[in-house]
């Protein structure tokens, strides 16, 4: 063990780490369990439909694009693109057809009917790739962006869709999770219509997934760890800063954004070096860690025209670790992003990476446990959610107001239990905001409910609080809270992060 200790330090800390998470996971799958104990109840509303994967393939899906003519293209981690039909069908047996081989981790993928060409973010470079003969295999790979260093396993690569004006972006992870050796590791970069990449954002440490909010604003996914004490939906605009100052080494090569932002201090609060620290972005919507995830990766927007439920343009997120989807929803405030996320669906087979919604209105989900421990026992699978037709009673979206917050839910909540203030508890809490990998919850309240006013369709609970905390998470435990018919909430917790309180 000495020996293999001292050869393979890497190695030997992983299986050290991957030893543990043994006999950790499932004390963390029974704490997720514990608050939300929710599947059986879950598949009355949203049941998981298999899509079968035939056994000479294996498909770690890592990216999503719907093709004409109702094709689903899949990038994986292994580098291929398959063309699936069928996977919409009511009791699918899709056929799979490898288009392309040889990339690597491809955690992007883009269709462009003009050209003819797929997009695609591997770790090492932006490639447009098409098939020039109209075989049915891609026969030309053309290099359209390069401009970032790849020299280890760790340096995922994360593409968004194209932009209003033909940009694409690049979300770029660090060196081992820990460095940024390699050119521009830790950044976002802004590819052009015309093949240009420009430096956009830095600070960035290991995202899950880049892409746009409801409102159509660039956002990416975080992973909890050094700087960043839980997972997080952030914000990005050109020149942000996102908490993570390893990557302040490659402003030189980035004169088109100035000088490197000021260095953050640690053990401080996110929402107090935001104020010093004009370039840093707080976190848009915080994910409490394990009770809310553990490894966050891509997200989709509900744009189904109800098709899917009560949840329309709502951001649905895969969590890796947790083998769970959850929604979220953003608002600005005062010119600053902020918003809540929620519990949807647990209970996948795998570890999700990715997920995107079909023609028909399901969501399709994919991703693998390789490389770390998960709650899925299956190495890959390909799964669909489907709306059974039932709305299950929800707290359909929480949106701040100057005393307290808004709360939308999918029924009319019965009036006696939803105009009791002592039915909706609030606590509130920060994170430290410092280079230790990941971090407690601190500085703790518990505000009062003063008073609760309803609308007249039962739909919308508007609460006033005795104080609201810049900086924390707002945790709701609305378990007493009942529908017209005395049911109770499917899932009764919501977490909203609140950075600014409106005026």
């Amino acid at each position: 063990m000495k020996f293999y200790r001292k050869a393979f330090p890497v190695i030997y800390r992983r299986a050290a780490l991957m030893l543990a998470l043994q006999f950790i996971s499932p004390l963390m799958a029974e704490d997720v369990g514990s608050r939300w104990g929710t599947e059986n109840r879950e598949r009355d509303f949203y049941r998981l439909v298999d899509i079968p994967i035939p056994e000479q393939l294996v498909i770690e899906a890592g990216a999503f694009e719907w093709l004409p003519g109702n094709r689903l293209a899949i990038g994986t981690r292994h580098g291929d693109i398959f063309v699936a039909e069928g996977i919409d069908a009511e009791k699918p047996l899709p056929s799979f057809h490898l288009f392309a081989s040889g990339l690597d981790e491809i955690f992007g993928i883009n269709y462009r009917e003009d050209e003819s060409a797929f997009y695609v973010t591997q770790s090492c470079e932006l490639t447009r790739i098409s098939d020039t003969d109209e075989d049915g295999r891609a026969d030309r790979f053309e290099t359209v962006s390069d401009a970032w260093g790849y020299a280890n396993y760790h340096e995922y690569a994360f593409g968004s869709d194209f932009d209003s004006n033909g940009n694409m972006y690049i979300a770029l992870g660090l060196s081992n999770s820990y460095h940024s050796r390699a050119l521009f590791r830790g950044w976002v970069l802004q590819v052009t219509p015309d093949g240009s990449t420009v430096p956009f954002a830095s600070g960035l440490r290991s995202p899950g997934g880049i892409g746009f909010n409801e409102h159509d604003s660039l956002f990416y996914i975080e992973s909890q760890g050094p700087w960043n004490s839980s997972c997080s939906l952030k914000s990005v605009t050109r020149g942000s800063f996102h908490g993570h100052p390893v990557s302040f080494n490659w402003y030189p090569y980035a004169p088109n954004l100035g000088p490197a932002p000021s260095e953050p201090v640690p053990r401080t609060r996110i929402i107090d070096e935001a104020e010093r620290i004009e370039e840093l972005t707080p976190y848009a919507v915080i994910f409490p860690y394990i009770r809310m995830g553990r490894s966050i990766t891509g997200f989709t927007i509900n744009r189904t025209e109800g098709k899917f439920g009560p949840f329309e343009n709502q951001i649905f997120l895969g969590d890796y670790t947790q083998s769970i989807v959850m929604r979220a929803t953003t608002e600005k405030v005062n010119g600053v992003w902020q918003g809540a996320c929620y519990p949807f669906r647990e209970g996948l087979s795998t570890g999700i990476l990715n997920v995107a919604f079909t023609p028909a209105g399901h969501l399709i989900t994919g991703g693998t446990n390789r490389g770390w421990p998960v709650r899925g026992i299956r190495p890959y699978a390909l799964e669909r959610i489907d709306w059974t037709g039932r709305t299950p009673f929800e707290i359909q979206q929480i949106t701040i107001a100057p005393n307290g917050f808004n709360i939308r839910f999918t029924a009319p909540v019965d009036p006696e239990t939803g105009s009791e203030p002592g039915n909706y508890h609030i606590t509130t809490f920060t994170h430290i905001y410092h280079g230790a990998y990941g971090g407690p919850e601190v500085d703790r309240t518990e505000p009062q409910t003063k008073q609760v006013r309803l609308s007249p369709d039962g739909l919308t609970a508007t609460i006033t609080l005795d104080q609201l905390t810049r900086g924390h998470v707002h945790e709701f435990d609305l378990s007493s809270v009942t529908d017209r018919n005395g049911g109770t909430l499917l899932h009764h917790q919501a977490f909203y992060t609140v950075n600014e309180i409106p005026r």
